[in-house]
Parts: structure tokens; C-alpha cells; sequence
């Protein structure tokens, strides 16, 4: 005679605390672990827990808890390293900047000078 296993879902939608999420994401990593066993053992749809695990190695347990989505690290060091690159040509700039305002202000005190010393001032044509 073979088993029958009766599953009771009621149709409600179940809350999964982050321990259990994890544990049972933890439970899909074993190389001998079926996704859809542990899905159908935990009482999970194995497209959910599909998604949980992509969560995880995606962004780890705070993806998981969340439910979200979240931003991979490797684009994290991308935008940090932009970021950096960014602050580092805007330091330049601003150097430039202040450069050139210095320039301009020299030259600006200077052509007084120049103008009375001018032959020109005293009516050489």
C-alpha cells in the first residue's frame, strides 16, 4: 500500500519570521538538497523559495528578512569607486578654480599700475 499525503493549506498566506527563511534557504544549499523537497518538507511554493535563495546570495540575510530587493556588492564597490572618482575630479576643479580666481584677482590689481605707468597716460600719442 503507498502513502497519500494529504497538504491543508486553507489558502492563507503564511509570515515567515528571518531565522525560518534562512534556515530554510540554508536547507537548499546542500549539493544533495532538492529545492522542490525542501520546499514541499518546510511548506513553501519552491518558486518562493526560489526567490528567497536568490535574495540571499544576492544580498544576504538582510535581503531575505526584508523581502526585497537589494543591490549586489560588487555594484556597491562600482559606485564607491565612482564615487571616489567623482570626488577626486571635483577636487581638481576646484583647485583649478581657485587658481584662476587668484590669477584674475592679480590681474585685476595690477592694471591700475600698468595704466599710470603708460606713456600714454602723459599724452604720448
Amino acid at each position: 500500500m503507498s502513502e497519500i499525503e494529504i497538504i491543508t493549506d486553507g489558502g492563507r498566506r503564511r509570515r515567515w519570521s528571518a531565522a525560518e527563511k534562512l534556515r530554510i534557504v540554508e536547507e537548499t544549499l546542500d549539493e544533495r538538497a532538492s529545492i522542490s523537497v525542501v520546499a514541499r518538507r518546510n511548506g513553501v511554493a519552491p518558486n518562493v523559495l526560489y526567490r528567497w535563495r536568490r535574495l540571499m546570495l544576492d544580498g544576504g540575510a538582510v535581503a531575505v528578512s526584508e523581502d526585497d530587493d537589494v543591490t549586489s556588492n560588487r555594484t556597491v564597490r562600482q559606485m564607491e569607486d565612482r564615487i571616489r572618482e567623482l570626488e577626486r575630479q571635483l577636487g581638481r576643479k576646484t583647485l583649478e578654480a581657485e587658481i584662476l580666481r587668484e590669477a584674475l584677482d592679480k590681474a585685476r590689481s595690477k592694471k591700475p599700475t600698468l595704466l599710470a605707468r603708460s606713456p600714454l597716460r602723459d599724452g604720448f600719442r
